[in-house]
């Protein structure tokens, strides 16, 4: 079954987190699957997040990919830091930080992370509930 595809590329700064989600709310209205926007803009804003605070001075870039298939919405979020890849961890209750894979983990179906070269993708899916135009 055919689907879509969408990728852009963000530079790893600040500014970056509010224009994936942006971008992410305007491709799934597009694909008129704007019921999952406020999921997975939040999804993306989290991984985002987690490029910028973590992965800065390791590349200029990070790559957020969308794709729609079979029912299923994946989300990707990749970057050039390989030193270490993304844990689920539980924060203290007085931690500032720390809570964004909470965060994808409690919104996402699945999600998970696997190496690149160099560095990482993290990726969560999302079921649409519609098959694939």
């Amino acid at each position: 079954m055919s689907g879509r595809t969408d990728s852009k590329r963000f530079r790893v700064r600040r500014d970056s987190i509010p224009a994936a989600r942006r971008h992410v709310r305007t491709v799934l209205v597009g694909w008129k699957l704007g019921g999952l926007a406020d999921d997975a803009s939040l999804i993306a804003s989290e991984l985002a997040t987690n490029v910028v605070t973590h992965a800065h001075g390791t590349g200029d870039y990070f790559e957020l990919g969308l794709r729609r298939r079979n029912g299923v919405l994946i989300l990707e979020v990749a970057d050039s830091y390989q030193w270490l890849m993304p844990e689920l961890r539980k924060p203290a209750d007085d931690d500032t930080s720390g809570r964004g894979l909470l965060i994808v983990d409690a919104l996402a179906e699945r999600w998970g992370v696997r190496p690149r070269n160099p560095g990482k993708t993290v990726w969560a899916q999302l079921t649409t509930g519609t098959p694939s135009l």
